[in-house]
C-alpha cells in the first residue's frame, strides 16, 4: 500500500470512514453494551468480537443512543432519521438539515443543530414519537419567538482536512438531567471566533465552557461534539489549539471538563476525538490506529487503551437501570 503523508491521511480518514474498510480485525475485549459507530457512511453496532451493520447506501453520521437502548437517532444525508436498535422501522424525523442529534433523557425529544433565525447555527428539539411533528426552537432564545428560517434546499457538505470537517460540526448533547444542551456557538459567537455554550432548556440562559480567538484570546481553534457522563458531572469535548507559540498549539484532542469547579483537564493522545463515556472509569473514541480510524476503549484514569472496531463517531447504549 502507497504510504500517505499526514495530510493526505487526514483527508482520506475523515470523520465518517476508515482506510480499512469494511473488515475490522476482532477484538479482544467485551463491551458492557453495543456501541454503535460509523464506518464508509454506514452505521454499525458492536460489543468487540461481532458486528452488525445496520444501514446501508452512505450518507449516515452521528448515530446516538435513546435513553432506553432500544432506538437510535442518526443523520442520513443531512436529515434527522431513528430507527430500532437492530435497523428496522427506519423513519425520518426532519425534512429541515439537522446536525448531531442527541435524545432527552426521558425518550420524548431529539435535539439537533440547525440554522437559526439569526443565521448561526441554532437548537432545536422534535418529538421522537410523533408523526408529522414540529421543530421547535431552544436556542438562540431570541428565535424562540421568531419564525423558522427557510429550509435550505440543499445542504453544504463539509469537506478539506478533518480539522476542517470537525470545526463546523454541530453536533449537541442534551445533559442527563434535561436541564441543560451543549452545542458549538450561541451568544459567544459575538465575542469569540468560536466557541461551546452550555444552555438551559428552561430559560434559554447561555454559558460559554470553551473559547478561541476575540476578546482578549491571542489563540484559533475550536471546541465541538460534546458529550455528557451519566451522572452530569463531566462533559467532554472534541478540541483543536493554535497558539501564539508552538508550544501552546495542540493537534485535535479530547476535553473533560468540571462541570461543578469548571477544570479541564486533556484526556487521551493527540488525535483522539468524539468520547463517549462508558461510566466514570471508561469512554470509548475515535483513534488514530493503525493508519485509520478506530473506535478504541480508553481507561479514563490510566489513559489504557484498547482498538475496538475500525470506524468514528461511537454512541455507547445505556446499561437497563
Amino acid at each position: 500500500m502507497k504510504k500517505l503523508g499526514s495530510v493526505a491521511l487526514a483527508a482520506a480518514i475523515g470523520l465518517g470512514g476508515s482506510l480499512f474498510q469494511p473488515v475490522a480485525a476482532e477484538a479482544a475485549t467485551t463491551l458492557p453494551s453495543l456501541v454503535a459507530y460509523v464506518r464508509g457512511g454506514d452505521v454499525y453496532v458492536s460489543k468487540g468480537a461481532t458486528e452488525k451493520r445496520l444501514t446501508t447506501g452512505g450518507g449516515h453520521a452521528r448515530p446516538r443512543w435513546s435513553p432506553n437502548g432500544q432506538q437510535l437517532a442518526y443523520l442520513k444525508n443531512g436529515r434527522l432519521w431513528t430507527m430500532k436498535a437492530d435497523g428496522t422501522a427506519q423513519r425520518r424525523l426532519t425534512t429541515r438539515p439537522a446536525a448531531g442529534p442527541s435524545w432527552s433523557p426521558d425518550g420524548r425529544w431529539i435535539a439537533f443543530a440547525s440554522l437559526s433565525c439569526s443565521g448561526g447555527p441554532g437548537v432545536y428539539r422534535i418529538a421522537a414519537g410523533a408523526a408529522a411533528a414540529k421543530p421547535e426552537v431552544l436556542f438562540p432564545r431570541d428565535c424562540r419567538t421568531e419564525p423558522m428560517p427557510a429550509e435550505p434546499t440543499a445542504i453544504t457538505k463539509a469537506t478539506g482536512s478533518l480539522n476542517e470537517r470537525l470545526r463546523t460540526d454541530d453536533a449537541v448533547a442534551w445533559s442527563p438531567d434535561g436541564t441543560r444542551v451543549a452545542f458549538r456557538g450561541g451568544d459567544c459567537e459575538s465575542v469569540y471566533d468560536s466557541c461551546l455554550t452550555i444552555g438551559t432548556v428552561a430559560g434559554g440562559d447561555e454559558k460559554t465552557v470553551a473559547a478561541y480567538g476575540g476578546g482578549s484570546l491571542q489563540n484559533s481553534g475550536f471546541a465541538v461534539v460534546p458529550s455528557w457522563r451519566a451522572d452530569g458531572a463531566k462533559l467532554s469535548w472534541t478540541a483543536y489549539q493554535e497558539g501564539e507559540t508552538p508550544a501552546e498549539s495542540k493537534p485535535v484532542h479530547v476535553i473533560e471538563y468540571d462541570t461543578a469547579t469548571g477544570a479541564k483537564r486533556t484526556v487521551g493522545s493527540a488525535m483522539d476525538r468524539e468520547l463517549a463515556y462508558i461510566d466514570s472509569a471508561r469512554a470509548v473514541i475515535t483513534s488514530q490506529t493503525n493508519g485509520g480510524s478506530w473506535v478504541t476503549l480508553l481507561g479514563l484514569a490510566t489513559g489504557a487503551r484498547t482498538p475496538i472496531r475500525t470506524g468514528s463517531q461511537p454512541s455507547v447504549q445505556p446499561l437497563p437501570r
